[in-house]
């Protein structure tokens, strides 16, 4: 009787040991992501890198991708635990390699003017290390690049047997033009502690680019929310959009915001939802309606541009749609929209590549005067 009495005594020592280890490591990570939490001014110059190309010509046809890579890690045989799914991480280092390898391949293949990608890993975690900006830089050594984190925390705890852990990670712009000023701007994102120190922090990268006509042609580079109850960020990021195209529309300027919105982009978005709501995944919103309808959507809905992540992809029961593309001002004339059916081989999103003009209408703007 003696020695079962001391058993349990030692086995009570032992269950509040281990509580008392797991709430001071608890409470000393607690600290030191609040301690370490990337916290971004509003406004922040940008640094542009790699040599400096030409001023773009009005009367030139460009190109311009979008691409979310999923940090190359995002493959068709991956899930992801936000999405109803269990993991958090690539496969393995090699997956990841093989994967990006594919991303550049095809971004050489396009030859587009102009990049926008996003979820572009440094040293991550889940993407092995594998610094993808870097990589990507190198393999397009014309091209002129911007890079703004909106992803940095020191470790994600979750899920708890695989947690994301370190992750840095943001959006990359490469232009064949010359950039002669990047800024980030800060987004809405989630402010309440604890969860902020984990969350990310949403942006716009800028790009300012010369035109032959003296006005400025504008990139914003954007990834909006995706897992906020009730879209109230993402309600927030597209307020701060409107008055940003807006203020550059009425400068004259040509602007082109283009990216992962995650919201859909359809041409009659109640009769998809209503089409699709037995699996409609809880992160995708539907835009407002009549948002910025002065302005030009430009996407392919006819080539579904991402893919729920609650299991690998299966081409007969995963739900696709669109919701990469692109938002321009009326003076930019849109010539042409493609969205490329890469089968989510080697991300959750299929790019999209837009093909346009600049209206040059200065001559109108100087008879008016």
């Amino acid at each position: 009787m003696l020695n079962g009495v001391m058993a349990v005594k030692i086995l009570l020592r032992a269950v509040i040991a281990v509580v008392l280890l797991a709430v001071v490591l608890g409470g000393g990570l607690v600290l030191y992501l609040t301690v370490t939490e990337y916290k971004p001014d509003a406004v922040t110059p940008v640094q542009v890198h790699q040599h400096q190309g030409e001023t773009v010509n009005v009367q030139d046809e460009l190109t311009i991708t979008s691409f979310n890579i999923g940090y190359a890690a995002l493959d068709s045989d991956v899930d992801f635990f936000m999405d109803g799914g269990s993991m958090s991480r690539g496969l393995s280092r090699e997956r990841v390699e093989q994967n990006l390898a594919k991303i550049i391949n095809f971004l050489n293949s396009t030859g587009s003017d102009l990049y926008v990608l996003q979820e572009v890993d440094e040293e991550s975690t889940r993407s092995y290390g594998v610094n993808q900006k870097e990589r990507i830089a190198q393999a397009l050594p014309d091209y002129v690049y911007s890079y703004a984190l909106n992803y940095r925390v020191g470790w994600v705890p979750v899920p708890l047997l695989q947690p994301m852990g370190r992750v840095a990670s943001g959006l990359q712009t490469l232009s064949r033009f010359t950039v002669h000023e990047s800024t980030r701007y800060s987004l809405a994102s989630e402010e309440s502690w604890p969860t902020s120190i984990a969350h990310l922090k949403r942006c716009l990268l800028e790009s300012r680019i010369p035109v032959s006509n003296g006005r400025e042609l504008v990139i914003a580079n954007i990834h909006l929310s995706a897992y906020d109850a009730g879209g109230k960020l993402r309600d927030a990021q597209l307020a701060f959009l409107e008055e940003y195209v807006r203020s550059e529309a009425a400068n004259g300027n040509y602007v082109i915001i283009g990216g992962d919105w995650n919201h859909l982009l359809a041409s009659n978005p109640q009769e998809f939802r209503a089409r699709f709501s037995a699996n409609w995944p809880s992160w995708l919103q539907l835009l407002p309606e009549g948002v910025l309808s002065e302005f030009v959507w430009a996407y392919d809905e006819n080539i579904p541009s991402v893919r729920n992540l609650d299991a690998s992809y299966d081409p007969q029961r995963t739900f696709t749609c669109t919701i990469d593309g692109f938002l321009v001002s009326p003076n930019v004339e849109v010539v042409n929209v493609t969205g490329h059916d890469l089968g989510f081989e080697f991300s959750d999103h299929h790019p999209v590549t837009m093909t346009f003009r600049l209206i040059d209408d200065t001559e109108t703007d100087e008879e008016a005067e």
